[in-house]
């Protein structure tokens, strides 16, 4: 008997839209990403009349230039790495909401295992140390900021050119912002364009 895999392939699913309406395409790309967060609340600017019409629309017009940007950076952790050591990963932008406190988020209960990245939160700049950070959690395997995870931060700083964290185990608190990114006054005015 055949074992079915308890997570199911969620592939492409967040950029399926059949409307042609700017909005609509928006809306619908920010349901896609609660179906792929680990909380559907992590992406809440649904509920958000003033913000989400802006939102969406520009949604609509940038993220497929947005996720591109990303993909880059999440072939560039896969480059650190032998193609047999690569694990299965998807990555997509979404804004994440303010009440969870973070700038990005792994899921490993998704086929492939997805990656959100609020890029709002953080400068352009520091997109490619985001993605290092949740691609990290990607290649251990499994949540928190331990010894492997930390192994795995250090094996892509070292291919990408940054200088790695020294783990000890009462590093554990200093590895939840490794690398550091530095922060944007305001999350939500990139969403807005």
């Amino acid at each position: 008997m055949s074992r079915q895999n308890p997570y199911p392939s969620l592939a492409g699913k967040l950029l399926i839209t059949t409307s042609a309406d700017p909005f609509t395409r928006g809306l619908d790309y920010l349901y896609g990403a609660r179906s792929l967060a680990l909380d559907p609340e992590m992406v809440d600017v649904v509920y958000d009349l003033d913000k989400r019409i802006p939102i969406c629309n520009w949604i609509a017009n940038h993220i497929d230039a947005v996720n591109a940007e990303l993909n880059a950076c999440l072939q560039a952790c896969h480059d650190c790495f032998h193609p047999w050591q690569q694990r299965t990963v998807q990555i997509f932008a979404a804004p994440l909401a303010q009440s969870f406190g973070i700038d990005g988020l792994c899921n490993l209960k998704t086929n492939p295992i997805t990656i959100l990245i609020d890029v709002g939160r953080v400068i352009p700049e520091d997109w490619l140390a985001l993605v290092i950070h949740e691609y990290a959690h990607a290649h251990a395997g499994f949540p928190g900021h331990h010894q492997e995870f930390a192994k795995s931060l250090s094996h892509l700083c070292l291919g990408l050119a940054i200088a790695p964290p020294s783990y000890q185990p009462s590093m554990e608190a200093s590895l939840r912002s490794y690398p550091y990114c530095h922060p944007t006054q305001d999350p939500l005015a990139f969403w807005q364009g």
